[in-house]
């Protein structure tokens, strides 16, 4: 039977190149948080994509330091093969204060070939 249901997994069973990538944002570290993307990857943020190692570095590096605040995993999802979403729980200083967002990674090759961040 195929479905198209993600299903719920712990968080500690997403792919390691997730885990890596959330730890490295996390950390604001940079450098492995882009060594877990593919060179022609994108990422989707805030209604705004980004292309490419430069684009994704200039992102990270400006998510990181815009604002203050904490990311606590609080759900994992494997939508198939390659397809996983993180759902995250942030406070800080941004405008509202408190969201939960969803990472959606899609992978190819072992690393993320796409990311979306949504609510």
């Amino acid at each position: 039977m195929h479905t198209d249901q993600p299903q719920d997994i712990a968080p500690d069973a997403l792919p390691e190149v997730i885990t890596r990538y959330l730890a490295a944002h996390r950390d604001h570290d940079t450098a492995t948080a882009l060594s877990a993307f593919q060179p022609g990857a994108t990422v989707t943020d805030e209604g705004k994509t980004h292309r490419g190692a430069p684009a994704i570095e200039t992102w990270l590096d400006r998510s990181a330091s815009e604002y203050t605040y904490t990311i606590k995993l609080t759900g994992a999802q494997k939508v198939d093969t390659g397809r996983y979403v993180a759902t995250h729980h942030l406070e800080g200083n941004f405008p509202g204060g408190v969201v939960d967002l969803h990472y959606r990674f899609a992978l190819d090759g072992g690393l993320i070939e796409n990311l979306v961040i949504e609510p």
